[in-house]
């Protein structure tokens, strides 16, 4: 009998212990419909449990700077995840690492186009490239920097 009761412990136990799956996180991205590389940074996020909402327009400059996104750090796409502007290929563990930090910034950007990055993959080689904060004075910090592979 004691042999059961403990069983059933251990099992009521494991099943309220076993963690549910983590909340997939909203993102809105805004892009030109002519950029193929916004596509792939979209499957990028998905595949990183964000659930995107991907809005197409032909006047992207105007949500970038409607969210303080300075020519210096503009991409081809513009998102708003939580209270933060996430400009560029950004990974998705940069861009998690800034809702759980919650610095007192306006987002995160990696300015232009650059090689390696997540949607932007063309073979083995990748450039280094940094992923940088920026404030409301467009004053920018390292976020995150990454390696150039071969």
């Amino acid at each position: 009998m004691r042999f059961l009761k403990s069983i059933f412990v251990i099992a009521l136990f494991s099943t309220n212990l076993r963690a549910e799956p983590p909340k997939a996180l909203d993102i809105t991205v805004y892009r030109d419909a002519n950029c193929s590389c916004c596509g792939k940074w979209l499957e990028h996020l998905k595949a990183n449990n964000f659930n995107v909402k991907d809005i197409v327009t032909n006047d992207v400059q105007t949500i970038k700077q409607n969210h303080g996104v300075s020519d210096k750090l503009a991409s081809c796409h513009t998102a708003l995840v939580g209270d933060y502007v996430i400009e560029g290929h950004v990974p998705a563990n940069d861009i998690m690492k800034l809702l759980k930090s919650k610095p007192k910034v306006i987002g995160l950007a990696v300015p232009g186009m650059v090689n390696g990055t997540p949607g932007m993959e063309m073979g083995e080689h990748k450039n280094a490239y940094e992923v940088v904060s920026f404030d409301k004075d467009q004053k920018t910090a390292v976020f995150s920097s990454y390696e150039a592979s071969k």
